[in-house]
């Protein structure tokens, strides 16, 4: 069993008030969830209405396919949402 582990950092810089952040955190949390069926959440900066960061976990029995499973879910947060992707991180378990 492989668990993978991925730690995303993301600036909104149009974004004014901690609802409007939890708007966006909640469309990218739904839309990755049913697209990659991995787990997802905000892990920091919750009262910080400007920058955000996700945890995003994926479990399968080959390294590769975990690998590229987070990797597209990185690219698919970056090309498909109002956010900038500051930083990411992905580690093996």
């Amino acid at each position: 069993m492989v668990v993978g582990i991925c730690e995303i950092e993301l600036r909104m810089a149009h974004v004014n008030s901690l609802k409007g952040k939890r708007r966006i955190i909640k469309s990218i949390i739904g839309r990755v969830q049913s697209k990659f069926k991995v787990s997802i959440a905000e892990v920091e900066y919750q009262d910080l209405h400007k920058q955000a960061y996700l945890g995003i976990a994926y479990i399968s029995n080959d390294s590769t396919h975990v690998h590229r499973v987070l990797e597209k879910v990185v690219l698919f947060i970056e090309n498909n949402f109002e956010v900038e992707l500051i930083n990411y991180q992905i580690e093996m378990v």
